[in-house]
């Protein structure tokens, strides 16, 4: 038996085409099972982490011994 790992990004239409193709192409193969990995990140986070990172806005710290008393 082999395991191949493929990444494949369901955003894009490529990856959306590909993905519905082995699933239909495999759904009544029993042979070969489609293992999916969820991200153990919750969505709502990343996408706080991706706005934050998109935004112009940013502080400096100058003593990050008082980190906490600067916030």
């Amino acid at each position: 038996m082999a395991t191949i790992k493929l990444k494949i990004n369901e955003r894009t239409g490529k990856g959306k085409e590909f993905m519905q193709f082995l699933k239909e192409f495999l759904k009544d193969d029993k042979s070969i099972e489609i293992l999916e990995e969820k991200s153990p990140y919750n969505p709502e986070f990343v996408k706080m982490v991706k706005k934050s990172a998109a935004s112009k806005k940013r502080y400096s710290v100058d003593n990050v011994d008082d980190l906490w008393e600067s916030l």
